[in-house]
């Protein structure tokens, strides 16, 4: 990535005359929490859907989903990628190269996508194997039938994500919100249908997933071919697309480091995964629907970073750094009273929410002591450990978060929860042992980084 003009420590956002006015981020924002938290509610359905099939089936849901989010995450990283090139086009009025930058992030996702869902397909014995050794033959014949119809899934999770990810550079959260809830409407709806009235279980939960991500793909790409007044980006005729290579290079040379970045976290998680299948299947169930509350109470926060790296490359397209600097302080103030809120509402409503979904009584006891802990830990050192990231990322600076982000997740989340569990015989808490130490570590070194303004001397196009 090449460089610019260093940035002066003088420089300061004092002027008034903002790019964002408070009621424009609002907009922005709110669709973009909801958005979120109805993504996350997709994979909670079906874990408490397939509860009442037995812990079997929610460990074997947990165990694909765990796969399917490093696919998915791999996928953003792609669309991120897209989304910080056309939203800096925007933010230097430059409409013509948005709309090619968008083409190109459809492109891109659409044949990793393929690729990636052909392969799961031909291997997913050997993929499940190696990712989670031995496990019980229930477990793993319930796992292979829905990793079956999540990977056919993947074409449609990639083209949604880089359709979403269009709009919201062009600052139209609301549309993907919309689709959200479709999408939740549609899995809820199938899910009472295949798994509560029809008995289909696991299979059932899958089939309902894929038909709703396939339902919101199409909707979000018929929409993006439709120019708007308030839709300066579309994309006229899918089917004339051509690679460009100059400008896949550009997209995929951020695209790639955040790939790798979630790609390796999720690769840790698979790790800690593994260690905590050893624990039986009461631990594993417990330790799945505590990790679903964890990925819920944060979604909120990660809708703000999200926003955040809208608005950054905005800023950053207008030649505003001081802007850039003063809405990484405003949106961390904004993610932390939405994470804190998120943690207080879903350990008020945990015991509830799991004692409906018929969860066994052990397992729930474990998770509670779990979601407590989280409740605790997470609003105090959440926030800087993720947010500022998504600033740096949209200024180009995405080889520092992926050294950071990898080099935190293994030599403390995963390395520390693997000892405790596989050496000192620790139980499921092992797991936010590791991951508090790991939100500690890269929340002190991206708060360094934010301050030291290095990120502001990269540059994008």
């Amino acid at each position: 990535m090449r460089r610019k003009g260093h940035f002066s420590m003088n420089q300061s956002p004092t002027l008034t005359d903002h790019l964002f006015t408070n009621q424009q981020l609002t907009a922005m924002l709110l669709p973009l929490m909801a958005e979120q938290l109805l993504i996350t509610m997709m994979g909670m359905v079906n874990t408490f859907m397939v509860a009442h099939v037995g812990s079997y089936a929610i460990s074997a849901v947990s165990l694909v989903d765990s796969i399917n989010i490093l696919v998915i995450q791999a996928f953003y990283a792609l669309s991120t990628g897209g989304t910080i090139v056309c939203a800096q086009y925007l933010g230097q009025k430059k409409l013509g190269h948005a709309v090619h930058s968008a083409e190109q992030t459809l492109f891109i996702v659409t044949f990793i996508s393929l690729v990636t869902a052909a392969l799961c397909i031909l291997f997913d014995r050997q993929i499940l194997r190696l990712i989670f050794g031995t496990v019980e033959a229930d477990v793993f014949n319930s796992a292979r039938t829905y990793f079956f119809f999540s990977s056919l899934s993947y074409p449609f999770i990639a083209l949604y994500d880089a359709g979403s990810s269009i709009f919201r550079a062009q600052k139209n959260t609301s549309f993907p919100m919309a689709m959200s809830v479709i999408a939740n409407i549609a899995n809820v709806i199938g899910n009472v249908v295949l798994v509560l009235i029809l008995g289909q279980g696991v299979a059932g939960a899958a089939i309902s997933t894929l038909a709703a991500r396939a339902l919101c793909a199409f909707l979000v790409l018929m929409r993006l071919a439709k120019p708007r007044e308030n839709q300066p980006v579309h994309v006229s005729n899918y089917i004339r697309i051509r690679p460009h290579m100059p400008l896949i290079r550009r997209i995929l040379h951020i695209g790639i480091p955040a790939g790798i970045e979630n790609s390796m976290f999720q690769f840790g998680k698979l790790a800690i995964q593994s260690s905590v299948s050893t624990l039986g299947v009461t631990a594993m169930a417990a330790h799945a629907m505590a990790s679903n509350f964890e990925s819920f109470n944060g979604i909120a926060g990660v809708g703000v970073g999200i926003g955040l790296m809208t608005v950054t490359g905005h800023c950053l397209g207008a030649g505003r750094k001081d802007e850039a600097v003063y809405y990484v302080k405003k949106f961390c103030v904004a993610a932390e009273i939405a994470v804190a809120g998120s943690c207080i509402l879903l350990f008020l409503l945990a015991r509830p929410i799991v004692t409906l979904s018929g969860m066994e009584t052990e397992s729930m006891n474990i998770f509670l002591g779990l979601l407590t802990l989280i409740t605790i830990v997470k609003p105090l050192i959440w926030v800087p450990s993720f947010i500022p990231a998504y600033a740096l990322r949209a200024a180009g600076d995405v080889k520092y978060t992926m050294i950071i982000s990898c080099l935190s997740m293994w030599l403390c989340r995963v390395s520390l929860c693997i000892f405790l569990i596989r050496g000192l015989g620790v139980g499921p808490v092992a797991v936010w042992i590791g991951m508090f130490s790991d939100w500690l570590i890269r929340g002190i070194l991206f708060t360094k980084r934010y301050m030291s303004r290095k990120w502001l001397e990269f540059q994008v196009l």
